[in-house]
């Protein structure tokens, strides 16, 4: 499983926010790919793009076609992932913090009555619930998914982070 890949995601995102930059990049994989597009769905990061070892124009990136992936650059490829700051609150990131909850050596699961609890701000032993702003990523047999989308489809999973504003 690639479940050290999130864990090493998790701390990039968090040390790259603090440093308040604006752009950064993590290895291409199936797992890092599924909880950034979770991550920018629920609207914590502005976009995700692939990219070689050199990070795309930000001034075309709307508009930016990364080179076709081949048995020859798969192992140089990157996700270029654009961070969010709130101009109204002094620059502050939206992402402050993001930390792991599994860990590789001791995949937490959660059935879909613990989601709930830990959705609605109680806890659930040994997770304490989540407060106003606050996800959970979740990793599911549908993908990738932030913790109340996992619940309006009915499904438990790995507890891949907590991110929280």
């Amino acid at each position: 499983m690639g479940l050290i890949n999130v864990v090493n995601m998790c701390s990039h995102l968090q040390n790259a926010s603090r440093a308040r930059l604006g752009l950064t990049s993590v290895p291409h994989t199936k797992y890092n790919l599924a909880l950034a597009l979770a991550l920018h769905r629920s609207g914590f990061i502005s976009f995700v793009t692939r990219g070689g070892p050199y990070p795309p124009d930000p001034a075309t990136i709307s508009t930016f076609e990364p080179e076709p992936l081949t048995t020859a650059n798969v192992a140089k490829q990157r996700l270029w992932l654009g961070l969010k700051y709130n101009p109204a609150n002094g620059g502050e990131p939206v992402l402050k913090s993001i930390t792991p909850i599994t860990k590789p050596k001791r995949p937490i699961t959660a059935k879909l009555n613990i989601l709930e609890r830990l959705a609605r701000g109680f806890d659930a032993h040994p997770h304490r619930g989540l407060n106003i702003g606050e996800s959970m990523m979740v990793g599911t047999d549908l993908g990738t998914l932030e913790i109340r989308e996992a619940i309006e489809r009915k499904v438990g999973g790995i507890l891949l982070c907590r991110v929280s504003p």
